[in-house]
């Protein structure tokens, strides 16, 4: 989704008219309404006005980049770049195009078209649900590790089920894996192109890896090397929207096969995971979990 945010309307108008054919656009005219879209789901591109009537278009980059640091985001505005404050907010870096170019909304339409074709070229494919899923993420995560010994239970069961040394629990947001609980092997954070859960997101149901080191997308893969992993099986952490956040992984060091009832017991592992991570939630909204 793309957000132009321009306190005229003419003009606002104008950029939905140069991008509307091609992708889905939302507009609004100030940084409060800007923020209520933002609300409701992160953006992958932002086309802002610098001067907004309860602020600037930068305070709005900023918004939008704690939501989604890989955005891209343009200042489309009638501001002189000498009279845009870039020194008060540090790093935040957006394009820059002046209204006033000649054929402004083609070089805005091919700017936007450039931005969004490099956003998507990551070393690792991407969910169809990618933005709403990480949205999804935020909200039933909040303070995860809070779950503590509840998680650490569910790993230390699996690897006595599946009869197998390690077991674990991660999610992945937009950038990497951060991991809940493991057990027979310690993971910190993992970057998301290395890990084998990147792949096991597109999957519906339990993915299983008979050994990885006969799989392409990981015989190289160092981590793996590393931790003695030869074999994989994951079940997905579904909201119930239905975006996967995360795996409940096994791991063994010699290959295997997998039976269908343990595709089942992993599939109900990986869904009482996720109902911790419910229940967390709503005694969170409800007010009956206090902040530490």
């Amino acid at each position: 989704m793309i957000l132009c945010v321009d306190p005229s309307e003419d003009d606002r108008e104008a950029t939905r008219a140069a991008l509307d054919s091609t992708y889905e656009v939302r507009t609004a005219a100030s940084l409060s309404d800007a923020q209520g879209v933002l609300s409701e789901r992160p953006v992958e591109c932002l086309v802002t006005e610098y001067d907004l009537p309860d602020g600037t278009g930068l305070e709005l980059v900023r918004a939008v980049r704690n939501d989604a640091p890989d955005a891209a985001c343009i200042l489309f505005t009638d501001t002189a770049l000498d009279e845009i404050d870039t020194a008060a907010f540090g790093d935040v870096v957006a394009e820059y195009l002046p209204k006033d170019d000649p054929d402004a909304h083609g070089e805005l339409a091919e700017l936007v078209e450039h931005a969004l074709l490099f956003r998507n070229q990551t070393a690792y494919p991407l969910p169809d649900d990618e933005d709403a899923r990480v949205a999804a993420l935020e909200r039933y995560a909040t303070d995860p590790e809070s779950l503590g010994d509840s998680l650490d239970r569910l790993t230390e069961l699996a690897t006595a089920l599946f009869d197998l040394d390690a077991a674990a629990i991660g999610l992945i947001d937009a950038h990497e894996q951060r991991f809940l609980s493991c057990f027979g092997i310690s993971f910190g954070p993992v970057e998301r192109e290395e890990t084998v859960c990147t792949y096991a997101l597109l999957d519906e149901g339990v993915t299983v890896i008979e050994d990885t080191s006969e799989d392409p997308r990981f015989e190289d893969n160092e981590g793996l090397q590393a931790a003695d992993i030869r074999f994989y099986a994951s079940a997905p952490i579904t909201t119930p929207e239905g975006h996967t956040i995360g795996t409940f992984c096994v791991y063994g060091d010699d290959p295997r096969t997998v039976s269908e009832r343990e595709r089942e017991l992993l599939s109900l592992l990986a869904d009482e995971a996720m109902e911790q991570l419910v229940l967390r939630r709503r005694l969170r909204d409800s007010g009956g979990e206090r902040d530490e």
